[in-house]
């Protein structure tokens, strides 16, 4: 009987197994670890790219359009970091001057708010060639941007390259 049990239990547990494997490293909307940026900014946008965040840049090549100047509709890849080991995608919403527009993303918060839609959020071009190489970005806990400065690679635009 008891084999019988064991059997059941792995046959059962056997599904969740594979959730490890899939592209997003946080679960979706109904799940204890809320919404990753990954699938939200392939939603939002259409880019229909794969992998991790820091892995579109390169994923984008020959397929998207990619450059350093923001255009409504585009995503926005922040670099991989220390910080960010996964890297971070939002979407531009609007362009708000020559050193802002506004994002929305997913997960980019801490704490309670970690795993959540952000919408209508600011960032700032604080590059020293005006080139959205270096940002600013909003951090909703203190109401402000972050101290923070975050390495960006680019836009990927959704019209093809």
């Amino acid at each position: 009987m008891c084999g019988a049990v064991a059997s059941r239990r792995a046959a059962l547990l056997a599904p969740f197994a594979l959730l490890g494997c899939a592209t997003s490293r946080v679960p979706q909307p109904g799940g204890a670890g809320g919404l990753s940026c990954v699938p939200y900014a392939r939603a939002k946008s259409g880019i229909a790219l794969r992998g991790d965040a820091w892995q579109w840049w390169d994923g984008a090549e020959g397929r998207y359009a990619r450059g350093r100047v923001p255009r409504r509709g585009s995503v926005l890849v922040l670099m991989r970091t220390s910080r960010l080991p996964q890297g971070h995608l939002a979407v531009v919403t609007r362009l708000v001057s020559a050193r802002e527009i506004r994002v929305d993303h997913a997960n980019w918060a801490s704490g309670s708010a970690k795993g959540r839609e952000a919408r209508d959020q600011p960032v700032q071009d604080v590059s020293a060639a005006n080139d959205w190489s270096l940002l600013r970005v909003w951090f909703p806990p203190v109401n402000d941007y972050g101290a923070s400065h975050w390495p960006a690679l680019g836009f990927i635009h959704a019209a093809t390259a």
